[in-house]
C-alpha cells in the first residue's frame, strides 16, 4: 500500500526539496513504520521528526488522515491507507 507523506516547505529541504514522499508500506503498518521508512531514505528529515529515543519531537505535529497522531495512538497509530501530513508547530511572541 502506498502512503503519501506531505511535507511543509520548511522540511522539504531535508529530502531534496520534495513536498510529497510516496512511501510503500505493508498492510497493518503504523505511523512509526512509515517514519522508519522515511528516516531510512532521508536521515536528516528523520532527525527533525524524532528525538534520540525515537519519540516524536514536541514541535512536530503529524496528522494521519484528519486526526493529529497524539490524539490517536501516537507512533502506534495504524495508517490504513490514510495520507500523512507533517506540520511543525508555529510559535510567536
Amino acid at each position: 500500500m502506498n502512503i503519501d507523506v506531505k511535507l511543509p516547505a520548511a522540511l522539504a529541504s531535508e529530502c531534496g526539496g520534495n513536498r510529497h514522499l510516496d512511501v510503500d508500506v505493508p498492510d497493518g503498518a503504523t505511523l512509526g513504520d512509515v517514519l522508519d521508512l522515511v528516516t531510512a531514505a532521508h536521515p536528516r528529515l528523520g532527525r527533525r521528526l524524532r528525538d534520540e529515543a525515537g519519540r516524536l519531537r514536541r514541535y512536530v505535529n503529524i496528522y494521519v488522515g484528519d486526526e493529529e497522531s497524539r490524539r490517536l495512538q501516537g507512533l502506534d497509530t495504524p495508517v490504513k491507507g490514510h495520507d500523512i501530513q507533517i506540520l511543525p508547530s508555529i510559535a510567536g511572541g
